[in-house]
This record gives C-alpha cells, sequence and structure tokens, in this order.
C-alpha cells in the first residue's frame, strides 16, 4: 500500500451525517456564539435566517468531530512498509464559507477530499495533506466549504 492509497487522495469519503436539534444549536451557541437567530425561535423568525438555525462554527465543530471519527476507523487499514503515518496537527485552514444555513432538525452529511500531500522540507519525515471538506443538507445543497492542511508523519 502506497501513502495515497492509503490517504485516498482524490477520493471523496463520507466522514457522517448528524442532526442538528434545536437543542443542541441553542446549547453551542450559548457556550460558542451567543446570537440571538441562534439562541431563540421567535428571534430567529424576525432575522434574514427566518427560523432557528445553527452557528456556522457548530457545523465547523461536527466536521472535525466526523473527520476525526473516519480517522480513527482507518487506523487499522495501513498494510505499507513501515510504521503506519501519524496525523498531527493543522496548520490552518481557507476559503471557509457557510453556504447556506443549518436549520434545526435538518440532516448534513459531512465529506473529504485528500487532494495532495508534499513532503515538508523543514520537518524530515513529515509531509503536509490538502483536504477539500464540505457538508450537504438532505437536498444535496452544500452548505459548508472550505479547504484545510494537516501534518502526519509518514516514512
Amino acid at each position: 500500500m502506497t501513502l495515497d492509497d492509503y490517504l485516498r487522495i482524490s477520493e471523496t469519503i463520507t466522514l457522517g451525517a448528524h442532526i442538528f436539534t434545536a437543542d443542541e444549536i441553542k446549547a453551542f451557541a450559548a457556550k460558542y456564539d451567543p446570537q440571538r437567530f441562534h439562541l431563540d425561535e421567535r428571534e430567529a423568525e424576525a432575522s434574514v435566517f427566518g427560523k432557528l438555525c445553527a452557528s456556522g462554527w457548530h457545523t465547523c465543530a461536527m466536521w472535525m468531530r466526523y473527520n476525526l471519527e473516519k480517522r480513527q476507523d482507518m487506523l487499522g487499514e495501513w498494510t505499507g512498509d513501515g510504521p503506519a503515518p501519524v496525523f498531527g496537527p493543522s496548520p490552518g485552514f481557507q476559503n471557509l464559507k457557510w453556504l447556506k444555513p443549518v436549520y434545526a432538525g435538518e440532516t448534513i452529511t459531512f465529506t473529504r477530499t485528500a487532494k495532495a500531500h508534499r513532503p515538508v522540507a523543514s520537518r524530515p519525515g513529515w509531509h503536509l495533506m490538502t483536504i477539500d471538506c464540505e457538508a450537504f443538507d438532505s437536498t444535496g445543497d452544500k452548505v459548508l466549504t472550505f479547504e484545510s492542511a494537516v501534518l502526519l508523519q509518514a516514512g
């Protein structure tokens, strides 16, 4: 198995699906993004959204949760030479877009597509992998997109 095979370069992987409940939306918002349209149905109805919707940061956090769960599921798949690659931290992301509100009761499906990886010259044995990250509602409309990077120790 090559590193490209293990990372599934160019393959879109479904990470999982999540139902955003009103209670969960309000709890997240109360703690991390206390804007009225995330906290109260009446306030949300009077807002540009028209009804209670999740914080974009909540949607991003759930993408990360499902991404890490899928990565954990894949740990035993390495059959290449040497030790299995070990994922490290992310140096960041770019082009984050919340394309459509995520309303209470909606099911959102999260995906990732590993685009490429390259060795990091200043850190021998480490690679930088780039990933397209997306989320879709039940009608197939994209609600979230961003480009991410992650360091991994390989080889």
